[in-house]
């Protein structure tokens, strides 16, 4: 049975007010301290490792639930320096490239059905 994950799709846009010698991206680890610390309360976990693709920066969680994992998917697009423009993906483990599924915008209200 295919296994629910949620891709985070991130502008990748780097993070305004840096000098030339900075880190443009410095929200990705912020995104993936954040899911870090998920992995620790359980009902949502990072499924892989994010990566790149096009102009996006993709994450991956995965979970019991489609509402917990939109919960955490909108937190991320909330984080004070994540571009905005992030948007989900509801898909599954055996999808055969990124981008397959369903789009949910985000962040999503706290009232939002799934």
């Amino acid at each position: 049975m295919p296994k629910m994950v949620l891709e985070i799709h991130v502008p990748l846009a780097a993070a305004p007010g840096l000098t030339d010698d900075e880190y443009p991206f410095p929200w990705i680890d912020d995104v993936q301290d954040f899911l870090a610390d998920l992995d620790e309360q359980g009902d949502v976990q990072e499924y892989d490792d994010g990566e790149e693709d096009g102009n996006v920066y993709i994450f991956f969680i995965t979970g019991s639930s489609e509402r917990a994992l939109l919960r955490v998917a909108s937190e991320v697009a909330a984080l004070d320096r994540v571009p905005a423009g992030a948007f989900a993906m509801v898909t599954d483990d055996e999808a055969e490239e990124f981008g397959m599924g369903r789009r949910v915008a985000l962040p999503r209200s706290p009232t939002s059905a799934s």
